[in-house]
């Protein structure tokens, strides 16, 4: 490998929808990978301003506690017409009284905005996702892999798959959201087999490319 010794790996979130699609983007390449939650390790404070900085945080964290290779992914939704938002801070767009998150409460706020600023047409309501994946390793270095993807802003959200803001984001060249996707279609990339679509799919080309032998 061109950036770590051994297979052990430690997917670095707690977020069960993107353990999910890191998962599925891994197994085709042999890593023994296993989740920070899944062993129990607590959940660091993402005070960064940035994908990278949020992600290395966290990768970091996961280095220091297994000392092991770590793999971060930290990504968000970006409005062009809310001047970048919710950003580095969609996950907390969704955050409820009692400490939990609901999505469809980010996803309304998302509209409300912009139906506040009467942007109706689709060329008002374009954005994109953004993922950034950082490997930390034991000696002390890092690396990072920035995957983004355009699309639209739909309303009323449509499909139930996926998760967090998938169905109200229809990527660039697709007449279907996020949401409406198989787990196939959306972040199924694998070595040879098409190009990848999602933010997080085209972050962990990426790291392929540069880590684990991938042309």
């Amino acid at each position: 490998m061109a950036c770590f010794e051994g297979r052990k790996l430690v997917v670095a979130t707690h977020n069960a929808g993107k353990l999910r699609e890191i998962d599925d983007l891994i197994a085709p390449f042999g890593l023994e990978a296993v989740s920070a939650g899944a062993l129990g390790l607590p959940e660091p404070e993402e005070t960064g301003t940035t994908f990278e900085e949020n992600a290395l945080i966290k990768a970091e964290a996961a280095m220091r506690a297994t000392g092991l290779p770590a793999l971060a992914d930290d990504s968000g939704l970006c409005v062009d017409a809310l001047d970048g938002d919710p950003g580095v801070y969609t996950a907390n767009w969704a955050e409820t009284a009692d400490g939990t998150r609901d999505f469809g409460i980010a996803m309304q706020k998302v509209e409300d905005l912009l139906q506040e600023k009467r942007k109706l047409a689709p060329d008002e309501r374009r954005g994109r996702f953004v993922s950034v994946f950082c490997l930390a390793l034991p000696e002390g270095s890092e690396r990072y892999f920035r995957g983004e993807v355009e699309g639209t802003l739909v309303w009323p959200p449509r499909g139930s798959r996926g998760f967090g803001y998938d169905p109200v984001f229809m990527p660039d060249g697709h007449e279907r959201t996020f949401g409406e996707m198989s787990a196939e279609e959306k972040h199924g990339w694998k070595p040879g087999q098409g190009t990848a679509l999602s933010h997080r799919a085209r972050a962990f080309r990426k790291f392929a490319q540069a880590c684990l032998g991938v042309a």
